[in-house]
């Protein structure tokens, strides 16, 4: 029986080199990585901090793979074994350079919103650019595996190959895989849409599918929308884009509320104007910009009049909204009762004749 070329070579020599790589690798990320680290500018919110640390493992393995790929020649593996080190290594860096690329958009996304400082409810720049770059990281995510996951498989004879047979069948599976993939792809395109016109931010409050809350989360194929009930609704990108929908901090968080009040004919709408007044100045809840009394309709059984006031946010108007009725019944069950909607059936006297 023939003995196999490779059990009479000696491993000792490109197992030592192949260490000894390794090794080196490790030691030239920790120095590369520490340096990195102290040039990081010190952040008030310490928003890349994490991301440091999530960019650590993949520059690691990453630094030894591009080492051990240079010193590659060098290293005298017996037979096969060439060709399957040679091949295994290309894989991993590659899979490994993906995983490299995806912490660097995570911490520069981080590092930039970092920059931007706390959003406050009113802050619509800093939302613009948070909903901006959040969305934008998760496209070039979806990008940078889907282009990793090419060039792996291609590194592969066997799965190039079919993907050669493949391509020579394009039309009916690029017909078929357009039709799977459709949905996807159109919320892929809604997302960039969004990111660019951004018709809803992070925070805004808005009325969609009949429901009232705030967008908590866009992520690259739906929109979480946080209910005032502490209830999500998950939303498809597209809705955003294809179905109206109300969004109340478009251009401002500050809304205007308002409150309908049915009175008699015998309404003093000047008093009850005033009173309105000072139940907003008693509360915080009131902005000190917009408040109004009006009488907006009238009709057989009496008026109706609307109270308007401003308020800096949503939350801040449904609850200035519930003061204001409040104030008000309290003012008409204290001084104003008589002046309460009433229907009025007046009874002629009847004369002797049995004549009215």
């Amino acid at each position: 029986m023939t003995t196999p070329p490779f059990i009479d070579q000696t491993w000792d020599h490109p197992l030592l080199l192949f260490l000894a790589s390794l090794g080196a690798g490790g030691i030239v990320h920790s120095i590369f990585f520490f340096l990195i680290s102290r040039k990081m500018p010190a952040s008030p919110n310490q928003g890349p901090g994490p991301a440091m640390k999530n960019l650590r493992w993949p520059t690691f393995f990453l630094t030894m793979e591009l080492l051990t790929l240079l010193l590659h020649p060098a290293l005298p593996f017996p037979g096969v074994f060439e060709g399957i080190l040679s091949r295994t290594l290309i894989l991993l860096t590659v899979l490994t350079i993906a995983w490299t690329l995806t912490a660097m958009t995570h911490l520069l996304t981080q590092h930039m919103l970092s920059r931007q400082g706390p959003s406050g409810a009113d802050d619509l720049t800093c939302r613009k650019i948070r909903t901006r770059l959040m969305l934008m990281e998760k496209i070039l995510v979806v990008g940078i595996a889907i282009l990793s996951a090419g060039a792996a498989l291609m590194t592969i004879p066997g799965v190039s190959r079919v993907g050669e047979s493949l391509l020579a069948s394009a039309g009916l599976a690029g017909l078929v895989l357009g039709l799977a993939a459709r949905p996807l792809l159109t919320n892929i395109i809604a997302g960039i849409q969004i990111a660019l016109t951004q018709p809803i931010r992070i925070d805004d409050v808005v009325i969609a599918n009949n429901e009232w809350g705030w967008i908590e989360e866009i992520g690259i194929a739906y929109v979480v929308v946080r209910i005032w009930d502490l209830r999500r609704l998950v939303l498809p990108l597209s809705y955003f884009i294809e179905q109206p929908f109300q969004n109340w901090t478009y251009r401002s968080s500050q809304l205007l509320g308002y409150v309908h009040v049915y009175a008699d004919y015998t309404v003093h709408v000047g008093d009850l104007r005033a009173y309105l007044k000072t139940v907003l100045e008693s509360t915080p809840l009131w902005d000190r910009h917009v408040w109004n009394l009006q009488v907006t309709e009238l009709d057989e059984k009496g008026v109706q009049l609307r109270a308007l006031f401003s308020a800096k946010d949503s939350g801040s108007r449904w609850d200035l909204s519930v003061y204001v009725r409040e104030g008000l019944i309290a003012y008409f069950n204290r001084t104003r009762a008589s002046e309460y909607p009433r229907v009025r059936i007046e009874f002629a006297p009847q004369g002797s004749d049995g004549s009215q």
